[in-house]
């Protein structure tokens, strides 16, 4: 089994680039079978689930080449419109493509997405918003049947989702009239996905704000287009330097994007110094608590923050206070980051993190992916040896990881957990 292997108690320093965000990378890679033509996506990071989106592109038809961080689609002629099982379950966000699929093929047959470890991810939206467009979904036997002429409407969201407002932007770009999406998600990664559809000619416009509209029906075209840089990475980059200490400089981020996270950091008692796509933070002091944290859409603090940030603030002084308002199995991280000595203390969505002195090596698993990271962070703030496993959860969403944080000054490898099942004694700083 594959680990990562801390020496904790090694303050950070260097500076840092972020790849491109994942969760933007998905959709427009989704997006790509809507042109019959190339498209061109360059800082495509090489992750698990994109190598899966990949794999769902070339069962489609797609002829589909990866050079780097550089991914080209040529969706000249899709020959099919189903997603096999075992290709939806690569990936839990593969539900993306039947917006697409059915706008370029009109009609779509996917089995439902797999099960999520942050508990429920219902796709009830998804299904709403493509019923409104005039798609027609039969459910049977685990797999949705997707078939109908598409036309634009207005569709109302019940609340903000990010994944059902992409699914319905991917979806009425193919469909004629005027398509307009109510109360939407507002987040950056929407923004990047207009991006996207209007290099390839599509009519997009609103993205960032609650309502979309978007005028359908028109030629696309292949595009090319630069993802943005992973907030959620740079958040957590972020949060191991607040923990360690030192000073870390990432880049390839808009700040703006990151600002209710860092605003956290800056009042446990960090150095934060914005620029025009780069955050320095330093840390060189025991962290403090912090207001209350509530997760919530953006512009609001990001769920995908709050476990690395949570692990940074185990190890201080003070008390915070997380609500957890997005996932409901959010904490699954709690239990191993107290198998290293943090103290926190969990109610339903209510999580209470009392500081201590010190975190110490252990062996811990990963539950999930942003769990994972926060494991990472608390491991490089303790003194010994910490091994890391469920590696299979942080490949979904970190490039290079272990070599990135090394390059930082920590020392951090990638071996067999069965050769360091013990923690070794602590190591000072």
């Amino acid at each position: 089994m594959s680990a990562l292997i801390v020496e904790g108690g090694r303050p950070l320093s260097g500076t840092v680039r972020v790849h491109g965000a994942k969760n933007s990378a998905l959709p427009i890679l989704a997006a790509a079978i809507l042109a019959p033509g190339t498209s061109v996506i360059h800082n495509c990071p090489p992750l698990s689930d994109v190598t899966a989106s990949l794999e769902i592109l070339r069962h489609l038809g797609c002829r589909v080449t990866q050079e780097g961080t550089t991914v080209t689609v040529d969706a000249t002629a899709p020959v099919r419109w189903d997603v096999p099982h075992a290709l939806m379950r690569e990936m839990r966000s593969s539900v993306i493509f039947l917006g697409a699929i059915l706008g370029r093929m009109g009609e779509a047959d996917l089995s439902f997405p797999g099960g999520c470890e942050l508990g429920p991810r219902p796709i009830d939206l998804h299904l709403k918003a493509i019923r409104t467009l005039g798609g027609e979904i039969e459910e049977r036997g685990g797999r949705l049947y997707c078939r109908g002429a598409l036309k634009g409407r207005e569709v109302i969201f019940a609340r903000p989702s990010v994944g059902a407002t992409e699914n319905a932007m991917l979806a009425a770009v193919a469909a004629p009239g005027t398509t307009i999406l109510c109360n939407a998600a507002r987040e950056p990664e929407i923004v990047d996905l207009q991006g996207f559809l209007t290099a390839m000619g599509a009519s997009v416009r609103g993205a960032g704000t609650s309502m979309v509209v978007i005028e359908g029906g028109r030629p696309l075209h292949g595009g090319e287009y630069t993802v943005m840089g992973d907030r959620i990475v740079a958040c957590t980059y972020l949060a191991a330097a607040a923990a360690a200490g030192g000073e870390v400089t990432v880049t390839g981020v808009d700040p703006r994007h990151i600002s209710t996270v860092t605003s956290v950091l800056a009042e446990a008692g960090c150095r934060v110094v914005s620029q025009r796509d780069a955050v320095c933070l330093s840390s060189d002091a025991p962290l403090f608590g912090s207001r209350p944290i509530h997760t919530a859409p953006y512009p609001g603090f990001p769920t995908d923050a709050q476990p690395p940030l949570m692990a940074a603030l185990c190890k201080g002084k003070g008390t915070t206070l997380f609500v957890e308002n997005i996932f409901e199995s959010r904490y699954r991280h709690v239990d191993e980051l107290a198998r290293m000595g943090a103290d926190i203390r969990v109610e339903g969505r209510v999580a209470v993190v009392c500081g201590v002195p010190e975190l110490h090596g252990a062996a811990v698993e990963a539950a999930d992916l942003r769990g994972g990271a926060a494991l990472v962070v608390a491991a490089l703030a303790a003194e010994g040896r910490s091994v890391i496993t469920g590696l299979k959860h942080l490949d979904r969403g970190y490039w290079h990881l272990e070599e990135t944080l090394g390059e930082l000054g920590a020392q951090i490898t990638r071996g067999g957990a069965e050769e360091e099942s013990e923690p070794s004694a602590s190591v000072g700083r």
